[in-house]
């Protein structure tokens, strides 16, 4: 039987690319990946892109056919299509994914970044289905973020509105990538969660497994695991880590006023020794009005396969926008 109401999702990342194919209900029909190859020029990606979707669409029905293409990548601009000043690829100050893409496929592509992209994918297919205002926030090496208001993503005047993880804790704080001092990332992430490992080992006397492991072999999977054990250390950087986390949410809600707060990514899968001192400092920063109505979530897209399924339903979602 053909199949005509797939669409494709694609994730870029630095070093791996990401892809599937997905129907209307956010099913992962199949899905592959390959290496990035960043220091290649786009182009070169797309077209090899093209080769392992063609394959993958060998594998279903004959004739299977696309309806549009949705991706998620870094520093991408959804006005214009473009992916910026991209850290680690090397593309360039701008190059058009977009137009890579539907020169190629003659269809509706649709390009974010990878955090809101996970925001549509959970509007659509996750915990936020039939809600109309969320946020959605990533955790994984830095911290990403997308805000849903009014039922649609928060893109800003120029495209890149809802950067949750640089806005300032503390101006003369730990140096960020971006550039500036102090960004939240840098404390909430999993890199953010070892840079505070490292300080109260320098600032406490408590015995920890961790003061046997070299800040350059440190790993949130480490910290984690100590803090399942109840290491001291351990337990203190997730609760700093949670109480900045529940007072920049605060701030959020301030602005937005969203029925959920869903966290996702890596660090997320701490779970309560993340979530539940997030929900009390959360509801300790929040304005009045705002107090027992806010709930945080985890994540409910599937472990590993997110970030395509977000890709997709931005593809979706755009679609859906045509009269």
């Amino acid at each position: 039987m053909q199949r005509d109401d797939c669409v494709v999702g694609i994730d870029i990342g630095g070093t791996t690319t990401s892809f599937g194919i997905v129907d209307r209900n956010g099913v992962l029909i199949c899905e592959a990946s390959l290496e990035t190859q960043a220091q290649q020029p786009a182009h070169t990606l797309v077209s090899r892109l093209q080769v392992s979707i063609e394959k993958l669409r060998a594998t279903l029905a004959p004739q299977t056919a696309f309806s549009g293409i949705g991706i998620g990548a870094p520093n991408a601009n959804y006005y214009r299509g473009t992916v910026e000043n991209p850290v680690n690829l090397n593309w360039g100050a701008s190059v058009n994914l977009a137009e890579l893409f539907r020169q190629r496929y003659h269809l509706p592509v649709a390009i974010t970044n990878d955090a809101n992209a996970a925001a549509i994918g959970e509007l659509l297919f996750g915990g936020a289905r039939g809600m109309k205002h969320a946020i959605v926030i990533t955790l994984g090496t830095g911290l990403g973020s997308g805000i849903i208001v009014n039922g649609s993503l928060l893109y800003g005047a120029d495209g890149f509105a809802g950067e949750l993880g640089h806005t300032t804790v503390d101006p003369a704080g730990r140096h960020c990538a971006c550039g500036k001092h102090g960004c939240l990332e840098t404390y909430v992430s999993a890199t953010g969660l070892c840079r505070t490992v490292s300080e109260l080992l320098a600032q406490r006397l408590d015995p920890s497994r961790l003061r046997d492991v070299s800040f350059s072999h440190l790993t949130s999977k480490q910290v984690f695991e100590a803090a399942g054990e109840g290491d001291p250390i351990a337990l203190a950087a997730f609760d700093t880590t949670a109480r900045i986390l529940g007072m920049k949410l605060a701030d959020a809600v301030a602005h937005t006023g969203p029925e959920a707060i869903f966290l996702s990514g890596g660090l997320a899968a701490a779970g309560d020794l993340l979530l539940t001192p997030t929900r009390c400092y959360l509801e300790e920063c929040l304005f009045t009005p705002y107090k027992g109505k806010v709930k945080l979530l985890r994540s409910e897209l599937p472990e590993g396969s997110g970030a395509v399924l977000g890709a997709a339903a931005l593809a979706w979602h755009e679609m859906e926008k045509v009269p």
